[in-house]
């Protein structure tokens, strides 16, 4: 347990990096985007609450995930500023990454499921493909490989 002098000073950006396995530039990356946001000491150097050990380990879990830093940083705008969040500001917090994460499986299950078929089949057919875009019609629905992010030919009638 740390005793109060260190909660009282603040923990360094070594200190920060030790706990958290992230490098000093990585902790000053993430300060300048917002993420985390220190203290100046007397003397001007930044320390930080202990509470920003687990926003940075926040920050790591999500974007291994493939959380942007933008999305993050709002999400963490939501937690309160004036104290150390709890676990029910965090709870909550999850809830709308765990919705995000979600879709995102049911969008890779579905990719799985076309893609398998689609590469996996080897029939080339230009009529049964769903690939097949003559003329490249399917772009009036937007740019990407439309037809594995859900549209389909019948999206061409009309």
């Amino acid at each position: 347990m740390e005793n109060s002098g260190v909660q009282a000073r603040g923990l360094t950006i070594g200190e920060m990096a030790a706990r958290t396995g992230l490098a000093t530039s990585a902790i000053r990356h993430y300060e300048s985007q917002g993420l985390v946001t220190p203290f100046r000491n007397a003397s001007g150097q930044r320390r930080f609450a202990r509470a920003d050990i687990r926003r940075l380990s926040f920050v790591m879990i999500t974007q291994g995930l493939g959380f942007s830093l933008a999305e993050i940083r709002a999400a963490l705008a939501t937690l309160p500023p004036h104290r150390a969040p709890n676990k029910a500001d965090w709870a909550r917090l999850s809830r709308g990454f765990a919705k995000e994460l979600d879709a995102r499986i049911a969008q890779m299950e579905a990719l799985r499921e076309r893609l398998d078929g689609c590469i996996g089949c080897g029939c080339l057919s230009l009529t049964d493909c769903a690939l097949y875009n003559p003329k490249d019609r399917i772009k009036a629905k937007g740019a990407g490989p439309r037809y594995l992010m859900g549209n389909s030919a019948r999206d061409l009638d009309g």
